[in-house]
Parts: structure tokens; sequence; C-alpha cells
């Protein structure tokens, strides 16, 4: 029985790991996406021309585009059970030891 509890919690340990790696990850990605967009922008303005307006669409095509990127990366990290529903990992890893059994 004491065999079973340890294998249990490390498996919660190894979850709580994964988890804790998985939203460092998104945070990093948020700053670098902070941190590159600011230079982008005032790259930009610094080549404007006299009289031109920053607000082209030249101007927003990174942030855009990295922009949704880092919208999936969010959803992928916060709202994982939304896309794959709810214990989707368990069900997956219980269906290929189950597979590999057989």
């Amino acid at each position: 029985m004491r065999h079973n509890f340890n294998f249990e919690q490390q498996e919660r340990l190894d979850r709580a790991k994964a988890e804790v790696k998985k939203l460092k990850g998104f945070y990093i990605h948020a700053c670098i996406f902070c941190v590159i967009n600011v230079m982008i922008v005032i790259i930009n303005i610094q080549a404007l021309g006299p009289h031109e307006s920053y607000f082209q669409f030249k101007n927003f095509f990174t942030l855009t585009f990295w922009g949704f990127g880092l919208l999936v990366h969010g959803f992928s990290t916060f709202l994982p059970n939304w896309i794959l529903g709810k214990n989707w990992e368990a069900r997956k890893i219980k269906e290929y030891m189950e597979r590999h059994n057989n």
C-alpha cells in the first residue's frame, strides 16, 4: 500500500512540475513578445518620414501575427481542458498503455 501512495504522490509532483514549466514558458514568451515589440515600435518611430503616420499596417504586422500566436499559447496554457476536454491526457496515456499490453 505504501508503494502505491509514493507512486501517486510522485505522479502528482510530476504533473505539478509540468504545469509550472508550461506556465513559465508562457511568461517567458509574453516577456519576449513585449520587449521585442517595444523595440520594433522604437525602430519604426525613428524610421518615420516627416508628417508620416505611425498607424500603418506594416508597423503592426509582427504585433498582430505574433500576438495571435501568443494568444493561442495562452489558451493552451490556461485553458487546456477547453479544447481537449477534462483528463484528456490521462485517458490517452491509459489508451496507449492498454494498447501496448495487448
